[in-house]
């Protein structure tokens, strides 16, 4: 019997081993097909303060080979929203690439209260860090506060460090968070009277020749130029009036109306930094982007690359001159010809169907309320200042002291834990007795506890969205939010932030290699896009990834 049974597991063995035999050859076969047909280049493309409407609302001024052509051959997902508050640039970016919410990246907000040092952070910040290419401390910067990986880290994994990683932005944090962790650089723009691209010693010990060469050239200087309207400003009937009031404009000249001449402007505008709130520092980005494509040979060998590219100018604009001004619409006009110029070069430098890209945003942005108010819809403005003052008496008559509240920013309170316990007062008695006072204040929607958000589970609703930007170690202990279209903000130009649909209903187009044609009006979140890409490449996903895959739109 037991002769019988080793001769037939010998049998069963050979068998095996035969069939593995005959079937490798056809997997490796399609491993190779498979590694053949990932694309050579990954292009994240991520417009800084663009609402989904801005596609629709412009599109008759669009060329067709811009967000047309994306939108035409690749996949739109027009019901694409964040899924957490605050709804800011440094978390926006992070959360694109992370595939997660700040609950678990960390990165909560632009800048925060750091309940440790007692002291603001910024989420770039790297004091370890320093400069290159500008004699200021702009080059103090890397992603070392996000505390998980990103989409570019995990094709550096997968490569072996092989795929190369840029990330280029006029604002630093458009160009670190991206890029990651393992990044090869990451370019940003110091303006003032320099008016280079810049990095920190995170990436490099100097900057490469080619980036020198460019910030000596006039490819910065030429930009200095009149600002007027793409087209016939009577055409641009999809904005409002050019003189109104509710727009802020330029030191220097007394209308926020066109023309606009830069050059006379940039004295009293922070020199080259009035660049940044124009369509000219759109531009700048471009030929940056397409230069380093160039010189950094991104997207000609066997192993992926990722190229990240934050256009900023559309923020400036937007703070600036609102969400419903001449300014937006010519500054959307011209970056679709932006768009079309880079997609014109990836084919030629890359290769038709060979890359592929995603366009989508880091939030959007309300509209003015002094102007909604002026047309009797609901808005407002907050009094940070009286509230402050209002929370105060309250704790001095309730608790004898003010000073357990050791700071107040981003709409969360932070506690003094010493004072407290000095005082013998209970943590969570103490967040739910402020929590129902705020509550009572103007303009305060909705307020919670740390407490609450640790303990509680939501599956909806604001309540979800706070929970998903509530990271337990760095966020407060009481979280508010504004009643909706009420801002804490000056009386002109737009800003963001909540949890609203004009906050989060942002735009995603995936387009190229390994993307079908087609749309959808399905909901989809802002994390989805990096578990996608990684799916799409085969590669792991970001290690706190909490998105899925939209596997309708790969090929």
């Amino acid at each position: 019997m037991k002769k019988f049974i080793i001769l037939f597991s010998l049998a069963l063995f050979y068998f095996s081993c035969q069939a593995q035999n005959s079937i490798s050859p056809q997997l490796d076969a399609e491993l190779q097909i498979n590694t053949q047909q990932k694309p050579k280049l990954i292009v994240g493309i991520v417009v800084d303060q663009m609402r989904y409407d801005y596609l629709t609302r412009f599109a008759n001024k669009f060329g067709d080979g811009g967000f047309k052509r994306l939108i035409g051959e690749g996949f739109n997902c027009s019901n694409n929203h964040f899924n957490y508050v605050p709804t800011y640039t440094g978390p926006g970016h992070a959360s694109i690439y992370t595939g997660t919410t700040p609950k678990y990246h960390g990165i909560i907000s632009n800048n925060w209260y750091d309940k440790v040092t007692k002291k603001s952070v910024y989420c770039s910040g790297d004091p370890e860090a320093f400069s290159l290419g500008t004699k200021t401390n702009m080059g103090r910067m890397s992603p070392h506060r996000m505390v998980s990986t990103t989409l570019s880290d995990e094709n550096k994994l997968f490569t072996q460090m092989r795929g190369k990683t840029i990330g280029i932005s006029l604002k630093d944090r458009g160009a670190i968070l991206p890029a990651g962790h393992t990044a090869d650089a990451a370019y940003w723009f110091a303006g003032g009277d320099e008016g280079h691209w810049i990095t920190s010693t995170y990436y490099m010990k100097k900057l490469p020749k080619w980036v020198e060469k460019f910030n000596t050239s006039n490819a910065i200087e030429k930009y200095l130029q009149e600002w007027n309207t793409l087209y016939d400003i009577e055409d641009y009937s999809e904005s409002g009036p050019d003189l109104n009031d509710f727009e802020g404009g330029f030191n220097g000249k007394d209308t926020a109306t066109f023309p606009y001449d830069l050059m006379a402007l940039s004295p009293e505008n922070g020199g080259y930094d009035i660049l940044k709130t124009t369509p000219f520092g759109n531009n700048l980005v471009t030929d940056f982007a397409i230069a380093a494509l160039d010189q950094e040979a991104l997207g000609t060998d066997n192993y992926t690359d990722v190229l990240a590219i934050s256009y900023s100018s559309t923020d400036y604009i937007g703070h600036n001159f609102g969400v419903n001004s001449k300014e937006i619409e010519d500054t959307y006009i011209r970056l679709d010809k932006d768009i079309e110029r880079l997609l014109l070069v990836l084919d030629n430098h890359v290769g038709k169907g060979q890359y592929t890209i995603f366009l989508t945003a880091d939030h959007g942005a309300v509209n003015v309320p002094s102007y909604l108010q002026s047309i009797k819809i609901p808005a407002g403005y907050v009094n940070n200042t009286m509230a402050r003052q209002n929370l105060n008496l309250f704790l001095t008559k309730f608790y004898g002291t003010a000073d357990i509240v050791d700071n107040v920013s981003n709409n969360q309170i932070f506690l003094n834990r010493l004072k407290l316990a000095e005082l013998k007062l209970d943590l969570e008695t103490v967040q739910e007795t402020i929590v129902n006072e705020i509550i009572t204040y103007k303009n305060v929607y909705k307020a919670f506890s740390a407490t609450t958000m640790s303990r509680s589970e939501y599956t909806s609703g604001i309540e979800l969205l706070l929970q998903n930007g509530f990271n337990q170690k760095r966020s407060g202990d009481v979280l508010y939010v504004h009643s909706p279209a009420v801002i804490s903000y000056g009386r002109t130009g737009s800003t963001h932030g909540s949890g609203l649909n004009y906050d989060t209903h942002v735009p995603l187009i995936f387009f190229g290699q390994g993307i079908r044609q087609g749309n959808t009006n399905k909901r989809t979140n802002i994390t989805d896009i990096a578990p996608t890409m990684s799916a799409l490449l085969g590669i792991g996903f970001p290690n706190a990834s909490t998105g899925k895959v939209l596997d309708y739109i790969l090929r």
